[in-house]
């Protein structure tokens, strides 16, 4: 597959021109990429308009994803969230409402797009809570709530795999979501790599109709490297705005690194890399086996994450302590759970390391802990939240107050109470439980 964008940094490195353009480097600096880091010279194209190498490179996403129209984001599934949502409101059927239905464990950037976009929101609850990142969602429990509504939300939004690898019955929501006349929406920012499996297991394959991955979590690609999936089931409409709904919520200065990272994965994908990730995810599977014989308590999870509940006496952020004392760091850990991302560019020895560093579990496991929800009254809709004077109070003062704009830390950046809503007891629970300092609520 050819890399358009990747061919034209290196010429334009070799043509050694002058720069009297952007970036303020000039091409030098202690990096030692910045000879790559561009802005929209001649023939380098732009993102947002883009009808040259841009364009075709996003025409070979486009392929190797099975999808109407693939387009890039340099600021992460965050951009494509916004968009996506976007896309959804200003597209939807005359008889639908401005109301979206979501699961709610939704990163924190599905509540500022809400604010921007002035959307409501019908929350799905888990049945029950043992993290702040997982929220199961059944087909009957989605069949109840698109049939307790007036009209038809413009669309169902799920996060799948969630921050702990749980993955959603894509392909039977999605039929529930059609049966209602409502649009699939999927956060699969940590799922890029599920396209290049056999079967394939990526959301737009499933039944999704927007879906949005972040390349840089689970493929070789810079930070912030993403794509924004329109299905071939969608009226073009949907492909034909999604530019404008990427510009209106991106900045006019994307990175060329980031879009040269994008490039070049097209050309990895079409290669020998999904082989490595099928490879990669088997041996992992061998892993989690090989824990499970040792007595540790292996969550269910996407094919290339590893979470761990910790044993009774010992907390995940002892676990992940215990993995960095032998040079192992992992993606997230809390009291409860540890949890290790992997990709096609780990190793074997770097695998088998795991098993070697963690040994046999040391305790047996408590039952589980099932933590409070924050069912909170919506006071004001999130929108007038966010946008109402703000302060910042002790979160131990925080009871009665109204949600500003929510705090957490990234990761997992999953609001505990979202902007609008009032603080209850269980919040106040739910933030000592999550180490939540400050909250920022309605003056």
């Amino acid at each position: 597959m050819d890399t358009p964008v990747l061919d034209f940094l290196r010429r334009y490195d070799a043509a050694n021109m002058i720069r009297f353009h952007m970036p303020g480097h000039k091409g030098k600096g202690v990096l030692g990429c910045e000879r790559w880091d561009i802005t929209e010279v001649q023939g380098a194209d732009a993102l947002y308009e883009a009808d040259g190498i841009i364009a075709q490179s996003e025409a070979n996403a486009t392929a190797l994803f099975g999808s109407q129209r693939t387009l890039y984001s340099t600021e992460g599934s965050s951009h494509c969230i916004r968009a996506m949502l976007y896309l959804a409101l200003t597209n939807r059927p005359d008889n639908a409402a401005p109301v979206i239905v979501a699961a709610r464990n939704v990163h924190k950037t599905f509540v500022y797009a809400a604010a921007l976009l002035d959307l409501d929101v019908v929350w799905l609850w888990p049945e029950e809570n043992a993290s702040l990142c997982g929220c199961p969602v059944s087909a009957a429990q989605l069949e109840r709530t698109l049939a307790g509504l007036e009209a038809p939300p413009v669309a169902v939004y799920l996060t799948s795999p969630d921050y702990l690898g749980d993955m959603a019955d894509i392909a039977v929501l999605s039929e529930v979501c059609h049966r209602f006349g409502t649009l699939l929406v999927v956060d699969n920012a940590h799922g890029a790599y599920l396209r290049f499996l056999q079967p394939t297991l990526h959301p737009l394959d499933l039944g999704a109709d927007l879906c949005c991955d972040s390349a840089h979590k689970t493929l070789p690609a810079l930070t912030g490297a993403a794509y924004l999936h329109i299905s071939k089931s969608l009226p073009t409409a949907f492909a034909d705005h999604a530019k404008a709904a990427l510009a209106l919520f991106g900045s006019t200065s994307p990175s060329y690194l980031t879009l040269a990272s994008l490039d070049g994965c097209n050309a990895a994908l079409a290669g020998e890399y999904p082989a490595r990730v099928r490879e990669m995810a088997a041996q992992l599977e061998d892993v989690r086996a090989a824990l499970t014989e040792r007595g540790w308590e292996v969550l269910p999870s996407d094919p290339l994450r590893l979470t761990l509940r910790a044993p009774e006496g010992m907390t995940g952020k002892g676990l992940a302590q215990q993995l960095r004392n032998g040079g192992i760091e992992c993606e997230y850990a809390d009291d409860a759970l540890l949890v290790l991302m992997l990709s096609a560019d780990n190793t074997a020895p770097e695998v088998e390391k795991i098993l070697q560093t963690l040994g046999e579990c040391p305790a047996p496991h408590a039952p589980r802990r099932t933590l409070p929800q924050a069912r909170g009254e919506q006071v004001v809709s999130i929108r007038q939240a966010m946008f109402a004077p703000h302060e910042i109070v002790p979160a131990d003062e925080a009871l009665g107050r109204i949600c500003g704009a929510p705090m957490v830390s990234c990761p997992p950046a999953i609001p505990i109470v979202v902007s609008g809503e009032r603080i209850g007891e269980n919040a106040l629970t739910l933030f000592r439980y999550y180490g939540v300092k400050q909250v920022d609520v309605l003056k």
